[in-house]
């Protein structure tokens, strides 16, 4: 399938929907709300670095947190909800590819991983691209030129 450097270049430039660390909620909504493919905002610092990724369930639960089961563990609800900044609602440690990664690499770790999104960062760790199980899938159907099914 090749490397993800290569399904950049086959690839239609897209918005990446980043936020700074310091965006508030509102700022978090305006972003997924202009985000025409992602599910995910990318929290970036000044320099571009990725620091996490918030997902847009867990926006949803802030904001509907009052809708939520009862299992749920009332003290992340409470944290979830006076939460303020983009750092605050994000999860560190967010799986990336390079563009040095083999695409069928990056493929089994999204898999493996449960994940539907993954950024795409340079050597400084800056965002430069994100990738979707959909573009694999589709990336998936040109290389080899067979249906999925």
């Amino acid at each position: 399938m090749g490397k993800v450097a290569d399904f950049l270049k086959e690839s239609k430039p897209r918005n990446v929907p980043k936020v700074k660390e310091q965006a508030g909620v509102s700022e978090l909504i305006e972003a997924f709300v202009q985000s025409d493919h992602s599910r995910i905002l990318y929290v970036v610092d000044d320099q571009e670095k990725l620091k996490g990724i918030i997902s847009l369930g867990n926006l949803v639960r802030h904001f509907f947190f009052h809708y939520h089961d009862t299992h749920i563990d009332s003290r992340h609800l409470i944290s979830m909800a006076v939460s303020e900044t983009a750092k605050d609602f994000m999860h560190e440690n967010a799986l990336v590819a390079r563009l040095t990664d083999e695409v069928e690499n990056v493929l089994k770790r999204m898999i493996k991983n449960n994940v539907k999104e993954i950024a795409i960062v340079d050597n400084q760790k800056r965002v430069i691209a994100d990738l979707t199980i959909i573009d694999l899938l589709n990336y998936y159907k040109r290389c080899t030129g067979k249906d999925l099914l």
